[in-house]
């Protein structure tokens, strides 16, 4: 028994130790396996990533771009790319980038959405000269001027923060150096477009609303005294009765629009007959676009629209949503006021104590101000949930020492909203973001 049990237990270590032998080969050979399938699958992972930067460059870089990439040869593995057209009326472009390494294939999907001015809290192209950011001041979103960046007592930036020219301090750096929360940046050129209108005037007339030019006549008579007439010095002279003259005057209409939920009431003219129409009816898209008129502008906006005009827009009273964003985290009403030129306060009753406004405002060759705003009285405060895009910077009140002595003082906030979405056709910064990046 002795010798049988000694061969039972030789047989039995012998077979414990060749079926470790084994699994020890075996979990050898899976870690190799498992290394080469790593390396593989990141190889093709980082190829579909290099193909997605390069695609997105290409697209920065023209904005027209489609062609993609096809078996273009990198790192001993292959990159695919193609670019297909999301959304072609608001022009979102999705690039799918494929890498392929050692037999494994791996995507990376980029979204691409053309650049609005309405992701900035404030943008300028000259400040005015003599205007600062003082330490009263705080900007909530996205800043940028083409001019220097005048500061006075540390004005506060939360969003990034970026300019073209340098920060100009009103003492020295020590007293005036602004915060930025979310960074600066120098040297950043953004120009403004002279024709950010254009894109605006298409969409309206196709799937939206143009309002074309309204011109009125005025006939005005002035009654004309009669006179002598004669036949020399020495003749009797006869008079001859007056009678009215016309004169026939004409002059370009302004259009009264009030956004009444989800109607819009328009009036071309001070005694024109005032329209109500089925906002989404009337402007499918959204865009509404008024040919060669001034805009006196109120309401309750429900909905996204985008109001433009070819002249100035003047807010005779509060311009607001019918959902307040600052409360309601589902808020989806959206507006930009664009006006070729000017934005301004009207300097009228509705608007002598506060104004609300819930808007990204654009003026193209002009800026947002308050009708005069060095003569009127203390108004109170603009309460501005959007942004303020303009070429020049203008007032909107004038202060003291003991706060304002005419116009208004500012409450600006920014909608954070307007970081990923913009109001219908938009001006466009005339280049691409990523708005998604899937792996």
């Amino acid at each position: 028994m002795g010798g049988k049990a000694s061969l039972l237990l030789v047989v039995g270590f012998s077979m414990i130790f060749l079926v470790a032998t084994q699994n020890f080969g075996s979990i050898s050979s899976r870690a190799v396996d498992n290394m080469v399938d790593y390396t593989n699958e990141t190889v093709a992972h980082d190829l579909a990533v290099s193909g997605a930067n390069m695609a997105a460059n290409a697209v920065f870089l023209d904005n027209s771009w489609t062609s993609g990439y096809n078996d273009v040869s990198f790192n001993d593995g292959k990159i695919n790319v193609s670019v297909q057209i999301v959304d072609a009326y608001k022009n979102i472009k999705k690039i799918i980038s494929q890498g392929s390494f050692g037999g494994i294939t791996r995507q990376v999907e980029v979204t691409l959405s053309p650049s609005k001015f309405s992701k900035f809290a404030y943008y300028s192209v000259s400040e005015g000269g003599s205007i600062w950011w003082t330490g009263t001041d705080t900007v909530w979103g996205p800043f940028h001027t083409q001019d220097y960046l005048r500061a006075h007592d540390h004005p506060v930036f939360y969003g990034k923060a970026t300019s073209k020219k340098s920060i100009k301090y009103y003492d020295k750096k020590k007293k005036d150096e602004p915060y930025f929360l979310g960074g600066y940046e120098q040297g950043v050129d953004l120009p403004l477009p002279s024709d950010g209108l254009d894109q605006i005037k298409t969409d309206a007339s196709s799937g939206g609303w143009d309002i074309p030019q309204s011109i009125s006549t005025d006939t005005v008579q002035t009654w004309v005294n009669g006179h002598w007439e004669g036949w020399g010095w020495n003749k009797n002279k006869h008079w001859v009765d007056g009678g009215y003259d016309e004169t026939i005057s004409t002059h370009i209409d302004t259009a009264y629009v009030t956004f009444d939920n989800d109607s819009i009431k328009i009036q071309l003219g001070y005694n024109g007959v005032q329209s109500s129409y089925l906002a989404n009816t009337i402007a499918p898209n959204g865009v509404i676009y008024v040919e060669g008129m001034d805009v006196r502008l109120q309401g309750t906006v429900k909905g996204q629209y985008t109001i433009a005009s070819e002249g100035d827009i003047y807010l005779d009273d509060d311009i607001v949503y019918s959902q307040d964003p600052k409360t309601n985290p589902n808020a989806s009403d959206l507006l930009g006021i664009v006006s070729q030129n000017n934005v301004f306060i009207t300097d009228n009753a509705a608007n002598n104590e506060d104004i609300n406004i819930d808007a990204s405002i654009y003026c193209e060759n002009g800026g947002f101000g308050a009708e005069n705003y060095s003569g009127r009285p203390p108004s109170g405060n603009i309460n501005l949930v959007g942004g303020i895009i303009q070429n020049e910077r203008q007032a909107v009140g004038t202060f003291n020492n003991s706060g304002i002595s005419s116009g208004f003082s500012k409450r600006y906030k920014y909608d954070d909203r307007l970081m990923t979405v913009s109001p219908p056709s938009f001006p466009g910064t005339g280049s691409y973001e990523i708005v998604s990046w899937l792996e």
